[in-house]
């Protein structure tokens, strides 16, 4: 009978290629970090120039440093920069807050509440997502106009309350919710508000978090509504504050990235702070079982 010697080189080659693919996997993953960050340096390296230096063919890799930018920048009496700041400011947290309670109340509503015509509600609302904006559009703005809400924050807020996308993904979720915390819930005398209020929404924080930040990115970068409905350079948004800086008689460089690099700090402080929450929120990991 023949044996057959153990072959030892064999675990050392396979210690071997895994380093080599886990160096190669992170030399990927670094160059693409770098090619993500590249325009984030160029904003910070646009924003702390000054407009020869950023349109000039002598091209330097590091900025002047012109922190003057920045006090030129709300020191400006064409652009109320600190104003629309502020404005995307209350309509974002707005938005935010009033599309968390509505769509998470109206999904919740539509996954729990028995109603014979729950199916035919639902399917309304996933009707409203065939219709293309730009149909809504102008009777929207005829509807915000007669009501007055020209140049109000209610005209830019409450028109954007509701999304049936987001109503959707609230149904989708509370339907895989687990039964048995509000059974328990509703034993203790609790009523469908109660449940929702108390169970629902204290185990389902990583999804609330995941469209929180959706819904603040979308609304601090809404553009088109707020040009219409903001006319007055008092009602102006980040976004429509920076399209000021373009004109047909001028561009104004470093004050269009001075802009840029801050209107996105919010966004970045809000992706930060909520991250490890969408992350789980994404995976819808909220509650297991």
């Amino acid at each position: 009978m023949t044996t057959t010697a153990p072959q030892a080189g064999k675990p050392g080659r396979a210690k071997r290629g895994n380093v080599i693919g886990n160096t190669g996997l992170y030399v990927a993953v670094g160059i693409a970090a770098l090619l993500f960050l590249v325009p984030f340096y160029l904003i910070l390296r646009n924003a702390l120039s000054t407009d020869p230096e950023i349109t000039g063919e002598n091209w330097k890799l590091l900025p002047s440093f012109q922190w003057g930018n920045i006090g030129e920048l709300f020191d400006d009496t064409t652009v109320d920069f600190g104003r629309a700041m502020w404005n995307s400011t209350v309509i974002a947290v707005s938005m935010t807050v009033g599309t968390l309670l509505i769509c998470s109340l109206a999904g919740y509503g539509l996954a729990r509440i028995p109603y014979k015509h729950a199916n035919k509600v639902f399917y309304a609302v996933l009707a409203t997502l065939m219709v293309p904006t730009a149909v809504t559009f102008v009777p929207s703005f005829v509807l915000v106009s007669s009501l007055g809400w020209v140049d109000t924050y209610r005209g830019l807020i409450i028109p954007g309350l509701f999304s049936g996308f987001t109503c959707f993904l609230f149904r989708q979720y509370f339907l895989g919710f687990p039964r048995e915390l509000e059974e328990a819930a509703r034993v203790d005398g609790l009523g469908y508000w109660g449940a929702y209020w108390r169970i629902v929404v204290p185990n389902s924080l990583n999804f609330f978090a995941a469209i929180a930040t959706i819904t603040f990115i979308s609304g601090w970068n809404a553009f088109l509504w707020p040009l219409v409905i903001g006319q007055d350079p008092g009602s102006w948004t980040v976004q429509v504050a920076l399209s000021s800086y373009m004109t047909n008689q001028t561009v104004n460089f470093h004050l269009i990235f001075m802009a840029t690099a801050i209107s996105i700090l919010p966004l970045v402080f809000v992706f930060l702070f909520l991250q490890r929450w969408l992350v789980q929120g994404i995976a819808q990991t909220g509650i297991k079982g």
